[in-house]
């Protein structure tokens, strides 16, 4: 009897494992699903996209002001992680910066389709920093993926498919970095969760310094009520989702967080449809069908 119920003890605690990251990255994809909004919001009222950026996770970084004496200590302590570091602060901070530029002058499900690619770069960061090899599905959701951006990109002009605006463009290098942060954050097992929040925070806040525009300084100061509100909202949330998805990356292989992520595609598409009026053509929707097929069969992509 005893032996039973300590069998249905552990079987609980391995559910509420793996239920945590699990929820952890739904919660992320929610958020990033919807997040376009305030950001076109704060637009709307005179607040550049760099500048909302810089600012909302600079609040990030305030409200998750706790985390960092220990931070400060851990990378003391371990200076050999300074390249996961490093490495963690450049994709993370671009994944995340060059999104909500891409979602603010794109459209957000092309933007998106673009952005989840990233099975595609996984691969090759996952061969390179995991060493994971590939097995014949690995070269088919290569394949799956490459034919469902030319499918999205195609157009009746002469020349290769390609994107068609500084948004996709924008928006495809962030899933790059996107990709690479995943499989760092993998990698990097010797850091704590605060450590890789922060440096998810200090690198989007430093990549959007470098990418802000002139009269910032005029734009904070003019900076009303209400636009404060929503800013001091996407710190709270964007502080809470990324400790959240960095705890999930520690317990998830890379690959199938990038399968639950697919339902941010479902909840932009929804959201841009009623709240922006976009809707995709049929050359969008079977892109999307092989980008997304690709991005289920990841799992299976390493011997």
């Amino acid at each position: 009897m005893k032996e039973l119920q300590l069998i249905i003890r552990v079987s609980r605690v391995s559910a509420k494992q793996n239920l945590l990251p699990v929820a952890g990255v739904l919660c992320g994809a929610l958020v990033w699903g919807m997040i376009w909004y305030p950001y076109r919001a704060l637009q709307d009222m005179g607040i550049s996209g760099t500048l909302a950026t810089l600012l909302s996770y600079m609040l990030a970084l305030l409200f998750g002001a706790f985390m960092l004496p220990r931070t400060f200590r851990e990378l003391r302590q371990q200076k050999s992680s300074g390249w996961w570091v490093l490495a963690l602060v450049l994709s993370a901070g671009w994944a995340n910066a060059g999104y909500v530029l891409a979602v603010l002058h794109g459209e957000v499900i092309r933007v998106l389709l673009l952005f989840y690619l990233a099975p595609l770069w996984t691969i090759l960061f996952s061969y390179l920093l995991l060493g994971e090899r590939l097995n014949h599905y690995g070269y088919f959701i290569i394949a799956l993926s490459l034919g469902g951006a030319c499918t999205m990109l195609w157009s009746p002009q002469p020349g290769l498919p390609l994107p068609a605006s500084v948004a996709e463009w924008i928006g495809l290098s962030a899933g790059m970095a996107f990709a690479l942060s995943n499989v760092v954050s993998r990698r990097a097992v010797l850091l704590s969760l605060e450590a890789k929040s922060c440096s998810v925070w200090l690198g989007t806040i430093l990549l959007a310094l470098a990418c802000r525009e002139s009269g910032w300084l005029t734009q904070v100061q003019s900076i009303d009520t209400a636009s404060w509100m929503i800013l001091i909202l996407l710190g709270i949330v964007l502080c809470a989702t990324s400790y959240a998805v960095q705890y999930a990356l520690t317990q998830l292989a890379a690959n199938r967080a990038i399968i639950l992520f697919l339902f941010e595609l479902v909840v932009a598409a929804v959201s841009a449809y009623f709240l922006a009026g976009e809707a995709m053509q049929l050359r969008d929707w079977l892109g999307a069908l092989l980008i997304i097929s690709a991005s289920l069969l990841s799992g299976k992509m390493v011997a």
